[in-house]
């Protein structure tokens, strides 16, 4: 498959999805509330139609979290899935702080092989692909060509955004956590990373805004303990990856596979070491 046009048609799907969820955020909204209790908005629907109208080109199916679930013997076999959460972050979005992001990525037999976030309030993009690398276009950059970005060839992003990551890892040992999301197995993991290395320093935001962090060169890892699904991670994991990181799982430390008979992803660790 041709990894280019997959990645340019998921940038401009993210941008799209971001600007009719920034619509919805500044006006009032509805809560609604799913069958396992997490909540869902009308912004989550209809990015998710946006960015299922956008990708349907390619014939390649989308598994997220707003589309069909497919069961597992329908899907096992193919070797190409859309993994896509078109509102990630929903807490955050209900709580307006910003911290959400629109997730699209492309899982290859079981490996996250592109991936693209979007923050429809902060305006960074990022994106990867694999044998292209990570790169990040800067909210400032984004906003001097919001108007003209549909017409952007997938070169001329490349061109105005910078490759990740962008910077050394800070000497204090920096932790990102979710603010959602804590828990007594993270305060524990912090406790741990202090005795081992003294200076420690933590972050805590939400949605995939934290596995980016890890790629720019922010922070050095993200312990998550607690319940997420494949499109939680799928696409940051693929940004994180191409910027010299990593996903494991904390069941038997390997990367975390995509497309599993079980969507939930185990407990895992992003990180990076240089």
């Amino acid at each position: 498959m041709n990894y280019n046009e997959l990645l340019y048609a998921a940038i401009q799907a993210s941008v799209k999805a971001g600007k009719c969820i920034e619509r919805i955020y500044q006006n009032p909204f509805e809560v609604e509330y799913k069958s396992d209790s997490t909540p869902v908005t009308i912004a989550d629907k209809e990015a998710n139609a946006i960015i299922e109208k956008e990708l349907e080109a390619f014939g390649v199916p989308v598994l997220g979290e707003e589309g069909e679930h497919f069961i597992y013997d329908k899907r096992k076999n193919w070797d190409h899935i859309w993994i896509v959460d078109p509102l990630d972050g929903t807490k955050e979005f209900i709580n307006r702080n910003g911290e959400f992001t629109v997730n699209i990525a492309l899982s290859e037999n079981n490996q996250t092989v592109i991936g693209v976030i979007f923050s429809p309030v902060f305006k960074d993009l990022y994106f990867a692909a694999n044998g292209l690398g990570s790169f990040k276009l800067d909210k400032h950059v984004y906003i001097e060509n919001i108007n003209r970005f549909t017409s952007l060839s997938l070169e001329e992003i490349i061109r105005l955004s910078v490759k990740l990551p962008l910077q050394a890892l800070p000497k204090a040992h920096t932790i990102v956590a979710s603010r959602s999301h804590p828990n007594i197995e993270t305060k524990k993991f912090v406790q741990e990373r202090k005795q081992e290395q003294g200076d420690v320093q933590s972050i805590y935001t939400g949605s995939s805004i934290k596995m980016c962090l890890i790629a720019e060169g922010k922070a050095h890892e993200y312990p998550r303990y607690g319940r997420t699904m494949e499109w939680d991670t799928c696409a940051g994991h693929c940004i994180l990856k191409n910027a010299g990181g990593e996903i494991i799982s904390l069941e038997d430390n390997l990367p975390l596979r995509y497309n599993k008979e079980n969507i939930e992803n185990p407990n895992f660790l992003a990180f990076r070491k240089s």
